[in-house]
């Protein structure tokens, strides 16, 4: 059966706000240590302690904004002590992650070298569970201040002389839970108290994100948009893609096709949720000023068997890429609200871009995924008519297909396309109105034979993208797909 979508160019629908395809590191397992810091005197080959080989893959996906240093860790985290002669740092009990002992090598300064290195607008969540507003104002200060103070004098005496533009600022993290297990009304006000003093030093203009909902609770979003919306540019939203339980995950491979089907059907839940969630911020906020940042999101699946669980370190498969996808399109749909996502997390933890050991690397499927994408990045949406086919088990039926498209300055198109029936491929027929005369068309396909296929240090490139074929014009404005099983495709029109 040939399925019909149409791809609107007509008219002005806003942009993808490149932010959507962000990135999160916590200090948590391999992520930051040895992931990315494996110090100055490391043998792997670094710049200034961050290893190479992980920066220049990192840097190929153009990433807008990184989130740091967490994530739970972040209200247990007192920036003073990741900052100076790294001899001189105290050492901490990561007690979230693994009950390891961190030696704080890895603070601001090197954070945001990373962030230079990488290009990218560092993201800083700061403690408000077991911190204080003394504490995140002087953070503030010291990282953003250009005059003569005590933390900008700090600043200088441990040699960075200019101060850093520091955009996005979470004031707390997950404060209903890890981030101290708070009432909504309660933290709304601690809220309103620390943000006072997250303050604008010069030119620098800080975007406050406050600690939002996790999930489903929409009452946390209504109390916050009530109650501290004018104080806030942002509000997060948490939600993880979970097989089986949060008591019972069930792992990254050896999974059945129930547990792929219960995974996409997950996925696509984010679309309720953000449109819940967007309804209640609307009633406050109907102008949209206030952005809906999704800054954890993922799958999270059992631990690696022979791992610390604590480390939160899962293998990714091609179930993963398929997942990407379609939150990346869930996003796109509502560009108006979400202005920012970060994916949890960079390397080494849960659904990473990235997996080393020692001196290797490899990169995941939704490693490829986020490259494919990026040609989104802050590209004007294009309607669509978003959903096709049905994918149906034991009953239950998802949509087959999914769809995103947008357009460059230069007129070039791109679509995107996702199919998560792992046995039947789809044939689509794309009608694009109100585009000049098609023209050049290319395309890029990730795929496999098979549910589990996933990249190995022993063959890291048996997932990667190839070219895609599938597809011929059939008119003006008319576009024929044959879409394999479980594949992510994108698609370059360039326009006459």
């Amino acid at each position: 059966m040939k399925h019909s979508l149409v791809i609107q160019g007509k008219g002005k629908q806003g942009k993808i706000n490149k932010n959507i395809y962000g990135q999160f590191a916590e200090h948590l397992g391999r992520c930051i240590y040895e992931g990315m810091w494996v110090g100055e005197d490391s043998s792997i080959p670094n710049s200034g302690g961050i290893r190479n080989d992980v920066l220049e893959a990192l840097r190929k996906l153009s990433i807008p904004v990184l989130r740091w240093p967490g994530g739970c860790f972040a209200d247990e985290y007192h920036w003073k002590d990741g900052i100076g002669p790294k001899e001189q740092r105290k050492r901490m009990v990561n007690t979230h992650w693994g009950g390891v002992v961190e030696n704080n090598h890895f603070g601001t300064h090197e954070f945001m070298q990373l962030c230079e290195l990488l290009e990218t607008e560092p993201y800083i969540c700061g403690n408000v569970g077991s911190g204080s507003v003394q504490e995140m104002s002087e953070w503030v200060e010291y990282m953003t201040f250009d005059g003569e103070s005590p933390m900008a004098d700090w600043r200088r005496s441990n040699g960075r002389e200019q101060p850093w533009k520091l955009k996005y600022f979470g004031v707390g993290n997950e404060n209903w839970g890890c981030g101290g297990n708070m009432r909504a009304d309660f933290y709304a006000d601690q809220y309103r108290v620390f943000q006072t003093y997250v303050r604008n030093y010069g030119d620098n203009q800080i975007y406050k994100i406050a600690g939002g909902a996790n999930v489903d609770d929409y009452n946390w979003t209504e109390v916050l948009i009530r109650d501290a919306g004018r104080l806030m540019d942002g509000l997060s939203l948490h939600n993880y893609t979970i097989a089986g339980s949060w008591e019972n995950k069930r792992p990254a491979l050896g999974f059945d096709e129930a547990e792929w089907f219960e995974t996409m059907r997950k996925s696509l839940h984010m679309d309720e949720l953000i449109t819940r969630h967007s309804a209640i911020m609307d009633q406050y906020d109907p102008d949209k000023r206030v952005g809906l940042i999704v800054d954890e999101w993922g799958t999270w699946f059992k631990s690696e068997p022979g791992t610390n669980p604590g480390f939160l370190y899962q293998q990714n498969t091609m179930r993963d890429a398929l997942v990407a996808a379609l939150h990346l399109h869930i996003f796109h749909k509502h560009h108006q609200r979400v202005q920012m996502a970060n994916i949890a997390q960079m390397v080494n933890v849960l659904q990473a871009m990235i997996l080393t050991e020692g001196d290797s690397m490899l990169l995941t499927p939704t490693y490829h995924v986020f490259e494919m994408f990026k040609v989104h990045q802050d590209a004007e949406v294009l309607t669509a008519y978003a959903e096709a086919g049905a994918y149906g088990l034991n009953g239950e039926i998802l949509p087959q297909v999914t769809l995103s498209a947008s357009r460059q300055t230069n007129g070039d198109v791109y679509i995107s396309l996702s199919n998560i029936d792992p046995a039947s491929g789809a044939e689509l027929e794309l009608k694009l109105e109100g585009l000049s005369q098609l023209g050049e068309i290319s395309g890029r396909v990730l795929t496999s034979d098979h549910m589990q296929a996933h990249n190995t240090f022993d063959q890291p490139d048996l997932v990667q993208p190839r070219a895609f074929t599938g597809f011929r014009a059939a008119g003006d404005d008319l576009l024929q797909v044959e879409l394999p099983p479980l594949s992510v495709v994108v698609l370059k029109v360039k326009t006459a």
